[in-house]
């Protein structure tokens, strides 16, 4: 999928995906969706945001999510919520918008909490912020 030619992927993906519903990487659907002009610039989104979060103390990849996820970010000082364990701010990658980062602020007890739709430069300029919330 991230080396085969890129046409190829996308092909097979849709092929697969007019049959069922197939598990795939956010950039692959956004490419899909026409939201990316290529693979390398989802890479490039993640690398972007790798190089940021993992040059930070307490930011932790979780590489385990859903088939054909690429995994996530975790700020883990913010699991320690006031009132007991919180689920921690999170940052996730996705197709949803043009921006392709989710920031989901640091929450605790039933329900999800609604996730902000965010740029790589959005991140870089708040991430101060962001930990200080946590």
């Amino acid at each position: 999928m991230n080396r085969a030619p890129e046409e190829e992927v996308l092909t097979m993906y849709r092929s697969v995906r007019s049959v069922e519903d197939a598990p795939a990487p956010w950039w692959l659907r956004a490419l899909d969706r026409g939201r990316l002009r290529s693979r390398a610039e989802g890479h490039a989104v993640e690398d972007a945001v790798s190089e940021l979060l993992s040059s930070r103390p307490g930011w932790v990849f979780v590489p385990w999510v859903d088939l054909g996820e690429v995994g996530y970010w975790e700020y883990v000082p913010s699991e320690s919520g006031v009132y007991g364990p919180a689920t921690p701010t999170t940052v996730q990658f996705t197709d949803s918008h043009r921006g392709f980062v989710h920031l989901v602020p640091a929450h605790r007890g039933p329900g999800h909490p609604h996730a902000i739709d965010f740029t790589v430069a959005d991140l870089r300029a708040q991430i101060e912020d962001i930990e200080l919330i946590a």
